[in-house]
């Protein structure tokens, strides 16, 4: 159980060391996210990757919607 959770908190904190900028927007988020409910499924390191994929994803569909409903300048 302890090997599981310091191996998610490490996926974790490898994601987001290696997300710079705009990529680690939902990484955070959805590393944590995903690393709690692949725990609970048996998969933490799995569901933190995913998570931080789902979560980017996220992250940049808001932004290109926020950015087309600005007028241009």
């Amino acid at each position: 159980m302890k090997a599981i959770l310091f191996g998610t908190a490490l996926t974790v904190a490898g994601l987001s060391l290696a997300a710079t900028g705009a990529e680690a927007k939902g990484c955070i988020k959805g590393a944590v996210v995903g690393g709690l409910a692949g725990h609970v499924a048996g998969h933490g390191v799995l569901g933190a990757a995913a998570g931080c994929a789902v979560g980017r994803h996220q992250a940049n569909k808001r932004d290109r919607q926020e950015n087309q409903a600005q007028p241009a300048r």
